[in-house]
């Protein structure tokens, strides 16, 4: 037997609605936002996202999926959704086109990490990007539409984190006296923290060793660096936040996973799900299009992993609403009931009525049986009786009423009871 690799899980049957909610509700906010799909590959060129994500994040230097091909070429299987759509931006020529341009995608992504709970090595998210939208303004609006999504899931509990990073111009005065701030202990700090010392600081405020935490907690922070522009966006994001009754807390270690972020940075964070307690997070990345290759646009956006999501839900008790059931089963009791049955089915589904036969064989008992197990609002019964009287029995499974209906008024009476 070949079982499914370590990190992976399969969405069975069963389980599928639950999928089809977290989706359809993410489709329906992004439309509400005026957002509109884009999809990418699952792979790209592995320099995309070396150029893209920052070699010194633990996405590129440990847990990206990258092979060569055929040609010897490096491919990397996505583990992030905005380098991709970023490509695909400059690649198209979308800054030409009308802006802002406002995106949303669902995808799955892949990296290579210890599985654990609500996070996997194929896992699934939900993002959001626009693209040339500088004021706050935008920001503002994907962190209401991140609240709208969360809300709509019926997820409570969970807490918008938020803090600025500052800008290429101000962040440098931030390294220096982050750096003069750890220099004294780093030889009590984690190798991973000593290697981003000199790279990237900044990104030492993101550990989550705890004696690397315990020594950050008295560490700078950006907020007291912003420059003028900085300082000035982010107040008007926090302003334009309190107006619209979104509560935040202010976060001065938050500094999100990923080397392209600028300005301000959010996240929403749960309880309910352990350590790993994100269930989205994002924030603006104004040189990241340019870093890539084209035009100078602003941008900013979120991600949110589906699964993750689920398991709040779950753990929060949030019942999600199971899809309709089968609206006709259509049993057949002998071959030409059955062949009855079988038309009777296509007709019931050029009317728009879901509709199911028996595929096995089964007495009319089984199939009644079967019917039931499935949630069947109605069963037709076909037989050599039914079509020799030209009438057939409609059983409704709610009442256990049965009607006998003439067999060119069948699909009429259906019709009705399903409007």
């Amino acid at each position: 037997m070949i079982n499914i690799p370590k990190g992976t899980k399969d969405v069975l049957p069963s389980e599928a609605y639950k999928w089809h909610f977290v989706e359809n509700t993410a489709r329906r906010i992004a439309a509400l936002y005026n957002l509109h799909e884009i999809r990418t590959p699952v792979f790209e060129h592995t320099e995309l996202f070396a150029r893209g994500v920052g070699d010194t994040t633990d996405i590129v230097n440990k847990e990206m999926y990258t092979f060569l091909d055929k040609g010897d070429r490096s491919m990397t299987l996505k583990p992030e959704g905005t380098a991709g759509v970023v490509r695909s931006f400059i690649e198209n020529g979308l800054a030409g086109g009308v802006l802002p341009l406002k995106m949303y995608y669902i995808t799955p992504v892949f990296r290579y990490e210890r599985p654990q709970a609500g996070r996997l090595r194929e896992h699934h998210q939900f993002g959001v990007e626009m693209f040339g939208g500088k004021g706050a303004e935008t920001d503002a609006e994907v962190i209401l539409l991140a609240r709208d999504y969360i809300a709509a899931l019926g997820v409570e509990g969970v807490e918008l984190h938020l803090n600025s990073i500052g800008c290429k111009h101000c962040r440098p005065k931030f390294n220096e006296a982050l750096k003069e701030y750890l220099r004294p202990h780093l030889a009590d700090m984690c190798p991973t923290c000593n290697a981003r010392f000199e790279k990237n600081p900044l990104r030492i405020l993101d550990c989550k060793e705890e004696k690397c935490s315990e020594i950050n907690k008295n560490a700078p922070r950006t907020l007291d660096f912003l420059c003028d522009e900085c300082r000035e966006h982010f107040e008007k994001l926090t302003k334009i936040l309190d107006t619209c009754g979104v509560r935040y807390a202010l976060d001065p270690k938050l500094v999100r996973g990923l080397d392209y972020y600028s300005k301000t940075v959010f996240e929403f964070v749960s309880t309910k799900i352990g350590s790993q307690g994100t269930v989205l997070g994002g924030g603006r990345y104004d040189t990241l299009i340019e870093n890539l290759g084209g035009p100078s646009v602003p941008a900013v956006g979120f991600g949110s992993g589906i699964e993750r999501m689920l398991l709040v839900m779950e753990n929060t008790g949030r019942q999600i609403p199971e899809e309709e059931p089968l609206g006709v089963y259509v049993a057949g009791l002998d071959e030409e009931g059955r062949r009855a049955a079988f038309s009777l089915a296509v007709s019931l589904r050029k009317a728009g009525i879901s509709a199911d036969i028996d595929h096995g064989g089964r007495s009319v008992k089984a199939q009644f049986k079967y019917a039931g197990k499935v949630g069947a609002r109605f069963v037709v019964v076909i037989g050599s009786n039914e079509l020799e009287s030209g009438a057939y029995t409609v059983k409704d499974m709610g009442n256990s009423a049965s009607e006998s209906v003439r067999a060119d008024e069948v699909i009429a009476f259906l019709t009705k009871r399903f409007q």
